[in-house]
C-alpha cells in the first residue's frame, strides 16, 4: 500500500537539552488509514506534529509525506495537507465566513459547495466574530479550515475537544469519508473512546520513544475480555477462578463478572458444560490496555 507519511529514525533534540524530546520514531500511515498516536503529556506527541510540519527541524533522521521530504520540500507538502491544532488559533476580528474564505485564498479548495456542505453539517454559525464563539464553536471552523480543500493527509491534534456529541458524530463521518477517498488521517488524541471509534491503528510514545503499534484487533486480542454471566444454578465460582489469567467479581449465587486475558477458549469450554441464561461481554477498554504499556515501559 501507499506510504502516505513515513518517518524513519525521526529525532529531536533541543538546543541544551540533556534528553531527546522524539528519538528515532519510525513509522508509516498508508492511503485511507486512520492511525492514532498515543501518549500521556510531555511524551512528544506535540514535537512529532511540528516536526512533521517543519515547524521545528529534526535532528536527525527524516521524513514524507506524500513521498515529500518534510524539510526540503516543506512549501510543497503544506499543499498536501489539512492540519488543526491541539489549541485553535483563529482570528478573532473575522467573522466565521471571512476566515474560511482567508484560509481558501491561502490553500484553494476544490468545490465551494463542499466548503458550504461542510458549514451546514458543523452548523457553523459564519456570521459571528470568532472571538465571540464558544470553544466547541471556534473548534468547528478549525476542523472545517482543515478538511475543505479535501486534502490527501490529515493531521489532527485532539479534534472533537468541545465539540457536542452530535457534532462528534458528524466529525466521524467526514474522517471515514476522508479515508474512502484514500487520505491518511494522523491524529492525536486523549479519548480513548474516540480513538477506538475511528483508528485502524494505533501507535504509544513514551519519553520519546515509540513503544508500541497495534492495530485495534491486535489490542482487542491481547487485552482482557470481561463478560458478565449468569447461570441457571449455582455458578462454578472455583473452577472459573482457576482458569489461566482469569479474574472473577461475584454477585450473587448465580451471576458474576469474569476479565480473562489471552486464549478464550477454555472459558467457553467450561461454559459449555453448565446452563448458562445469560452472557453479555463487555466494550474492549483501549484506555486499560495503553496504560499497561506505560507501566510495562516504566519498568524498563
Amino acid at each position: 500500500m501507499e506510504k502516505q507519511i513515513e518517518l524513519k529514525g525521526l529525532s529531536k533534540r533541543y538546543r541544551g537539552a540533556k534528553e531527546y524530546s522524539l528519538h528515532n520514531v519510525s513509522l508509516a500511515v498508508n492511503a485511507g488509514e486512520v492511525y492514532g498516536f498515543l501518549g500521556a503529556n510531555g511524551a512528544g506527541k506535540s514535537t512529532t506534529i511540528r516536526t512533521l510540519l517543519n515547524f521545528i527541524e529534526p535532528t536527525s533522521g527524516s521524513a514524507t509525506i506524500c513521498g515529500l521530504d518534510i524539510v526540503r520540500d516543506s512549501v510543497k507538502v503544506k499543499n498536501h495537507i489539512g492540519y488543526l491544532a491541539g489549541e485553535v488559533a483563529l482570528y478573532d476580528k473575522m467573522t466565521g465566513r471571512e476566515f474560511l474564505q482567508y484560509m481558501a485564498a491561502l490553500q484553494p479548495v476544490k468545490s465551494k459547495g463542499y466548503v458550504g456542505e461542510l458549514i451546514k453539517r458543523f452548523q457553523a454559525d459564519t456570521d459571528k466574530l470568532l472571538g465571540e464563539l464558544s470553544k466547541g464553536n471556534r473548534q468547528k471552523f478549525g476542523l472545517i479550515q482543515a478538511i475543505m480543500h479535501e486534502p490527501d493527509v490529515l493531521i489532527l491534534d485532539e479534534p472533537t475537544s468541545g465539540l457536542d456529541p452530535l457534532m462528534q458524530e458528524e466529525f466521524f463521518k467526514l474522517i471515514g469519508e476522508s479515508r474512502q477517498r484514500g487520505a491518511s488521517v494522523f491524529v492525536s488524541s486523549h479519548n480513548f473512546a474516540e480513538v477506538q471509534r475511528m483508528c485502524d491503528r494505533v501507535g504509544f510514545i513514551r519519553a520519546g520513544k515509540l513503544v508500541a503499534e497495534q492495530t485495534l484487533a491486535e489490542l482487542a486480542d491481547k487485552a482482557a475480555h470481561t463478560f458478565t454471566l449468569t447461570f441457571a444454578d449455582a455458578a462454578p465460582l472455583e473452577r472459573l477462578k482457576a482458569l489461566p489469567r482469569a479474574h472473577v467479581t461475584l454477585h450473587n449465587e448465580h451471576h458474576l463478572t469474569i476479565s480473562i486475558e489471552g486464549e478464550l477458549s477454555p472459558l467457553f469450554r467450561l461454559l459449555g458444560q453448565h446452563h448458562v441464561t445469560r452472557l453479555e461481554q463487555q466494550e474492549v477498554n483501549l484506555e486499560e490496555e495503553f496504560m499497561r504499556f506505560y507501566k510495562e515501559g516504566s519498568d524498563e
